[in-house]
């Protein structure tokens, strides 16, 4: 590419020029030479980076959505390791995230309160794949519901989706039915999270159309859970769930209820649990009260719950779920059995 002469003479075919001069040293030529090599290539190369993408090329900084998953499998099995491999075999980028795999066996009661409560905090296009299945294997329906916030959900028709619904709205659900979309092997009649849920889940997430799970289905399982009823004289609840690992208790209350009975910020409240009076300070939060105390607050899902101080209120006075509740009005008296 270039030619030296004993005189500095040189000739450049690069540059498309014969000849530069006797006066061009070679110290001149190496300054060129350094440009040539470094500075042009490099030029190319942001020209090359900077060029839009071709047509029809996937945008690789778009993540596919997110699959947030939730099961009553615990931890002391292979099942959800399980589950996230058939996931990942089938769409390796997805990106799962866990709600909790500690929801009570067999409680779909408690597995929906866990999904109502989480769902908010999550974007349209999200996959919620939840397995509490206590009729797997039996003639409940394997189902993907799109709630109207454009949110899915791939679980079993056992009415996990009610409390989702009936805030959302329904969108549309398909019954799943497209072999193609589940696990390439036989079927077990007992872990359908592996063989059915899972890959649903997984195609959708890589970019599956919706409609392709199965035929659409208009009537869903619908979950009918106790709720609190509230009259002039006060309010009757249930305990429902504990805040593990505090203990603290969680309530079917709502806290909007309970403050129209017109207590505030230090009263004393009297209740019965589980028909035993009870008598508590309700308070904004827990360091409002001696650690080791117990107290009555709001929640931060806004019901009415009963903790201790630094400690578990439902191993110190053995209160567990379900529970009953009853909160008379300030000033009136109740009855104690």
């Amino acid at each position: 590419m270039y030619n030296f002469r004993k005189n500095g003479t040189v000739f450049c075919s690069v540059f498309g020029v014969s000849r530069l001069g006797k006066d061009f040293h070679l110290r001149h030529f190496r300054w060129l030479l350094l440009f040539v090599v470094t500075v042009l290539p490099a030029a190319g190369c942001l020209r090359s980076h900077s060029a839009a993408p071709e047509a029809g090329a996937a945008d690789s900084s778009t993540p596919h959505p997110a699959i947030v998953f939730m099961t009553d499998f615990g931890a002391a099995n292979d099942a959800v390791a399980i589950c996230k491999a058939v996931i990942l075999s089938i769409a390796p980028d997805a990106r799962i995230m866990d709600i909790t795999h500690q929801v009570t066996p067999y409680s779909i009661e408690e597995g929906a309160r866990f999904l109502h409560d989480v769902t908010p905090y999550y974007p349209a296009g999200t996959i919620f794949l939840v397995v509490v299945d206590p009729g797997v294997g039996t003639t409940r329906k394997a189902i993907v519901v799109k709630s109207k916030k454009g949110q899915f959900f791939v679980l079993p028709d056992n009415g996990l989706i009610t409390p989702v619904i009936d805030r959302d709205g329904l969108d549309s659900a398909r019954e799943i039915t497209n072999t193609d979309w589940m696990i390439q092997a036989p079927i077990s009649s007992t872990f359908h999270g592996r063989d059915i849920f899972s890959p649903v889940a997984a195609h959708l997430a890589a970019g599956g159309d919706f409609s392709l799970a199965g035929p659409p289905i208009s009537q869903l399982v619908r979950l009918n859970p106790k709720t609190a009823v509230i009259t002039d004289q006060g309010i009757s609840g249930d305990v429902i769930g504990l805040d593990d690992p505090f203990g603290s208790l969680i309530t079917d209350i709502p806290g909007d209820e309970f403050k129209k009975l017109a207590y505030r910020f230090g009263d004393k409240v009297p209740l019965l649990i589980d028909k035993k009076p009870v008598t508590l300070p309700y308070v904004k939060t827990f360091m409002d009260v001696p650690v080791g105390d117990a107290l009555l607050y709001v929640d931060s899902r806004g019901r009415v719950g009963i903790a201790v101080n630094q400690g578990n209120y439902s191993k110190q006075f053995n209160v567990t779920p379900p529970g009953t509740m009853y909160i008379p009005r300030k000033g009136l008296p109740f009855k104690t059995k």
